[in-house]
This record gives C-alpha cells, structure tokens and sequence, in this order.
C-alpha cells in the first residue's frame, strides 16, 4: 500500500511499518485486544477446544472459554501516511512459544496482557520479553469477576522492575486498548538509544 507524498517531489511514500506483540497467558484477552483496536477485520487463528486438548489446556478460572488461538492474530491501524502499526497477537498456551521468537522478530514492544484471576500464566510471557530485552508494558486486563490490584501489587507479584510500566485496561474497549497501545510506544520510544 503506498499513499502519494505531498512534499512536492511526486514520489509515493511508503509508510514505515511499526511491529508490536501483544503477549500473555492462555485466556488473557490477546484476541480480544487486536480485535479491539484493528482497523481491518482482524485475522484470527481461533480453534474450538476439544476434549483432545483437555490434558494440556488448564481452563482454571476461565471455564467459559471455548476457542484459542493456535497460531497468532493480526491487526492493523493507521497512525498517519507515515506510519502503520501492525499488531501481532501470541499464542498463549507453552506447546505453541516456539512461535514467540519469530513474532517477536522486528517489534518495538510488546503489551503483556495479564489476567488476575490467573496470575501465574503471565510470569513466562514477562521473562520472555525480559530476557531479549525488548520493552514491554504490563496490561492488567480488568475482567469483570476478576479480583482488584493496584499496580504496585502486580509489579510486587510479576517482580517487574520499576521501569517497566502497569497500565489497567478493559481489551473489550477500544478505547482502552489504544491508551494501552500508546503506554507502550511511549515506553519503547523513552527505551530507544539517542540518534548519533
């Protein structure tokens, strides 16, 4: 896709993508999320769960969920006719992070999306994104049955450093969802080296 540059030179201007992984445990809203904010209608991988998938699939505290994500989602927004950001949603469950290394290939950062009502399925996704040193914000995802912590008892509980923003949202709501979004491109741009 290229849009015509009004600088006078009569060149196309090709926006500058922008990656960004929106991460977490199985069941955290990550789909919900892209679906969200996405200009496009998303692309999904969702399969229904089976009975197969019982023996590996721990649906502990979200025993409504019927579907998963078995290979990644896919979003689109347009921040400008410079600038496009891709959104690339994870898999959540362990059998499928051998994906992880190459969604998160090219990204400025990522939202880990946590839930509270399942708090330790989020600590992989942080050590994740710790140990290659990519920036990230923890993104508590508000589920209406799901208990209240402030961010300075999920930083406690995640043992996140203080660098490292907590931002509350709701990944139904758009809204909250781009303010999520832009928590991180902050982040990212604050994290970036200074231009020699």
């Amino acid at each position: 896709m290229a849009f015509s540059s009004t600088d006078g030179s009569g060149a196309d201007l090709v926006p500058a993508p922008v990656k960004i992984i929106v991460a977490g445990g199985f069941g955290a809203g990550k789909t919900t999320l892209v679906g969200s904010v996405s200009e496009i209608p998303p692309l999904t991988t969702e399969e229904v769960l089976t009975e197969a998938g019982t023996e590996v699939d721990d649906l502990s505290g979200v025993e409504r969920k019927k579907t998963t994500t078995v290979a990644l989602d896919f979003g689109r927004i347009t921040l400008s006719r410079r600038h496009v950001l891709y959104l690339f949603g994870t898999p959540g469950q362990a059998r499928f992070w051998f994906m992880w290394n190459d969604l998160a290939r090219g990204a400025i950062g990522t939202v880990v999306l946590v839930d509270t009502r399942r708090l330790e399925t989020s600590f992989a996704a942080v050590d994740f994104f710790e140990r290659r040193k990519i920036p990230f914000v923890v993104a508590v995802n508000c589920f209406d049955d799901a208990p209240r912590y402030d961010a300075a008892e999920i930083r406690e509980a995640l043992v996140v450093p203080d660098r490292v923003p907590i931002v509350m949202c709701d990944a139904r709501d758009r809204e909250s969802s781009k303010l999520a979004l832009i928590r991180l491109v902050k982040h990212a741009m604050s994290m970036a080296p200074a231009p020699a």
